[in-house]
């Protein structure tokens, strides 16, 4: 059913109407037989915020360019938008052709991260769409998600059918294939549960029991029907075979990340034992440097933008790197087209390259030295030391830059108060470089802006098992650097640490978690990562309602021998190598580059069956 003649008689009455009208410039349109399969593919967030996701990107395209297979999307409404639907009955609904999402065979999410959970229940809400997996009948849209979510599924497993775990590119048709086949067999909804947990790498969490000790900690998680008692990650294995997105789609308002912006490689070998993206993306896979600039080449002829971003988790140890902005510097000199790096070490590489980049547009730098110590670092096993960052922002400041941007993090493990002094002192030794390099009127536009964010111990990583700091504590500190972080070129920004506090009980939770979700939900929580929406006192209240205590979750050490509600999801990565990168944090031991130092023996690639691939 097409509802487009409803929303257009409505969108005089909102913000941003163009977050719903469609046909933007690449966007597709196109039908399928009534044997087909249509997948709406959702962003938990607004238009803005979602359309430029890069995993979405590669979905939309790849299976919109399969025969007897339609991929629209969908978004979450605004709370002016989402009034005026439930005021007059009109449930969620795709971009393209503006039909109810539950007319779709596949209405799947990415859960990128645990403050848009909500979004998820109240979109399930919009499209009419009974919210619990157990109450969903023949004929509802199957439900799937995919994304990071996916390391520890286990509190979003009371509205989710079924999870795509690792990277989709690699089982997406497989997993069509099969639904294909179970629609034209009028196949029902248990068949089609059972069939698809046979795909490595989908699970199906209605065929696990979970059991729980009497301290409250996970016994037991059990399969049932024949499931596997482990789901393994899918990775895909040969990076080069997943094509650049040829014709990303042009928004008719500003995005975020709103340019051409290309994934030069996945994964990342640097071993930060706080980043759960660091091990959930390994190993390291590279596309070559003629893959990237053809693709840089033919989106930007499908584009018209005028900013290059090579994406990954770090750009520049991306080997290929220093050629590639070099090609890309001449090939596009004089056509006012300017190149990015997101992610950049601490390091002179870094300021040589962008010093490449500077030719067309200088912008401010971004560095991450995440702790202000080097005991702290080592602990993290940042592997920058300080000399690395004062000589990396003297030369920044002798190139001509200006600003520089540092992002710290507070509440990590062994944490004292030395290391919150050290960010003190770190940003008053910069500021005071600045000062000593720059020339005559240059010093007064001299700004470092500091960052802090509240540390959430994630699933699969080192610090799987520590405790996350309090909220009092948390608050401690952010009052700490508010009051020494101040002047005329220093300025102080800080996260919200009771959003991280939540997505701290979230991110280690178990299945009981989903129903202090659900209970947040229906109190009318949604958009918890926009910092005005954000209702920590009904959180609060919906974990007091079900008689679940977030410290349990967020504020308390674990041990080696307990199980953990993600235990049955395997990355790759063995629990002895993550058990080992903990004592070697304790001790402030840190571990090499797996690419420059050697393999670590963290096990992902004869796991995943991977070869050698980082040198090969």
């Amino acid at each position: 059913m097409d509802l487009w003649p409803r929303i257009e008689r409505v969108l005089h009455k909102i913000e941003k109407p163009s977050r719903y009208i469609n046909s933007e410039l690449n966007s597709v349109h196109k039908e399928v037989s009534d044997t087909g399969i249509r997948v709406a593919l959702a962003y938990p967030d607004v238009y803005e915020v979602g359309l430029p996701n890069m995993g979405l990107q590669i979905l939309y395209e790849l299976m919109n360019d399969r025969d007897e297979v339609v991929v629209e999307r969908v978004y979450a409404p605004w709370l002016d938008m989402e009034s005026i639907m439930r005021e007059q009955s009109i449930p969620l609904f795709s971009l393209e052709t503006h039909s109810a999402v539950s007319e779709f065979d596949i209405f799947g999410f990415t859960l990128q991260h645990e403050l848009i959970y909500t979004n998820v229940l109240n979109m399930l809400d919009l499209a009419g769409l009974p919210v619990l997996a157990a109450e969903r009948g023949e004929g509802h849209p199957l439900i799937v998600a995919g994304g990071p979510g996916t390391a520890n599924p286990e509190p979003m497993t009371p509205f989710i059918d079924v999870f795509v775990v690792g990277e989709a590119e690699e089982l997406i048709f497989e997993f069509i294939d099969a639904m294909k086949e179970l629609k034209r067999s009028c196949a029902g909804r248990a068949e089609v549960l059972g069939r698809l947990a046979e795909i490595p790498g989908v699970y199906v969490p209605s065929l696990y029991r979970v059991e729980y000790n009497g301290d409250g900690t996970v016994k037991h998680v059990r399969p049932t029907d024949g499931a596997p008692p482990t789901i393994t990650r899918r990775i895909v294995k040969d990076f080069s075979t997943i094509p650049v997105p040829q014709r990303p789609i042009i928004p008719f308002m500003d995005a975020v990340h709103d340019r051409c912006s290309v994934e030069v490689m996945r994964g990342c070998a640097r071993g930060c034992r706080f980043c759960q993206a660091g091990i959930i993306y390994r190993p390291v896979r590279e596309r070559s440097k003629e893959q990237v600039v053809a693709g840089i080449a033919h989106i930007l002829e499908t584009t018209g933008y005028e900013e290059i971003s090579l994406s990954s988790l770090s750009s520049t140890d991306y080997s290929s790197v220093e050629s590639t902005l070099k090609e890309l510097s001449e090939k596009y000199a004089g056509q006012n087209i300017s190149l990015s790096l997101p992610s950049l070490r601490v390091d002179d590489f870094s300021i040589q390259l962008l010093k490449e980049i500077a030719k067309v547009k200088k912008t401010g730098l971004t560095f991450a030295p995440e702790a202000g110590t080097q005991r702290l670092r080592d602990v993290i096993n940042k592997n920058v030391t300080e000399e690395d960052v004062l000589r990396t922002t003297t030369l920044a400041f002798q190139e001509g830059w200006q600003r520089i941007k540092l992002y710290f993090m507070i509440g990590l493990p062994t944490e004292t108060r030395e290391d919150i002094e050290g960010i003190v002192d770190l940003a008053h030794k910069i500021v005071d470089i600045g000062l000593e390099t720059l020339p005559g009127s240059a010093k007064s536009r001299l700004t470092i802006a500091v960052s802090a964010s509240a540390f959430a111990p994630k699933a699969h990583t080192p610090f799987e098992w520590v405790a996350q700091n309090s909220l009092g504590e948390f608050e401690e500190k952010q009052r700490f650097l508010a009051g020494r972080l101040k002047g005329r070129h220093l300025s102080f920004k800080w996260h919200n640490p009771k959003s991280s506090v939540i997505e701290g009980a979230i991110a280690r939770g178990d299945r009981r978690v989903g129903d202090a979700i659900y209970r947040a939900w229906r109190r009318g929580c949604k958009f918890d990562a926009w910092t005005k929406e954000f209702k920590f006192e009904d959180w609060l209240q919906a974990f007091a309602e079900t008689g679940l205590d977030m410290a349990f979750y967020a504020g308390r050490e674990r041990g080696f021998d307990e199980t953990l509600p993600w235990g049955h999801i395997d990355t790759g990565v063995d629990r002895e190598f993550l058990q080992d990168e903990y004592r070697r944090a304790l001790r402030a031991e840190t571990t090499g580059d797996c690419r420059l130092d050697g393999c670590t023996d963290c096990g992902v690639c004869p796991n995943l069956d991977a070869g050698n691939m980082l040198y090969g």
